[in-house]
């Protein structure tokens, strides 16, 4: 038996734009479910959010988000978590990184790190942190 953790990320009617915008990073499938499909609208206004909804991409990315509904509270935080983006060779996290930086805040440039061949930090378009790197065995001393 086994367990997976995905990240859930919580948007406030920015879900559809956000999982589009993941899909066309990693590939992969998005699925969505709006609150209209299930039944559940309290507020017509939200009919069209998600109310769940996923990228799912062959590569082993996985994300699920949701927009929060208008009764609930929303804040987007300071520092509430990051997502780690870890990858094997520098092409790759390269080219991730290449297609996140659309919009982005660099925090850290992509570069080489005292543990990693590669690594930097960004907030996407969304509002969302990405720590990305090479993965690497790190020897402390």
């Amino acid at each position: 038996m086994s367990v997976q953790a995905v990240t859930h990320l919580n948007f406030r009617g920015d879900t559809r734009q956000a999982l589009k915008f993941y899909q066309s990073v990693f590939g992969g499938d998005v699925a969505i479910v709006t609150y209209k499909d299930v039944g559940n609208v309290e507020d017509p206004s939200n009919a069209d959010q998600v109310k769940w909804g996923q990228v799912s991409a062959d590569n082993g990315f996985r994300v699920m988000a949701y927009d929060v509904p208008s009764r609930m509270p929303w804040d987007q935080g300071e520092n509430a978590f990051f997502i780690s983006l870890r990858g094997e060779t520098s092409q790759e996290i390269t080219a991730y990184w290449e297609k996140l930086s659309a919009g982005a805040t660099i925090m850290q440039a992509l570069e080489p790190a005292p543990w990693s061949p590669l690594y930097g930090m960004l907030k996407d378009q969304f509002g969302i942190v990405w720590v990305v790197d090479v993965v690497s065995q790190y020897n402390a001393s």
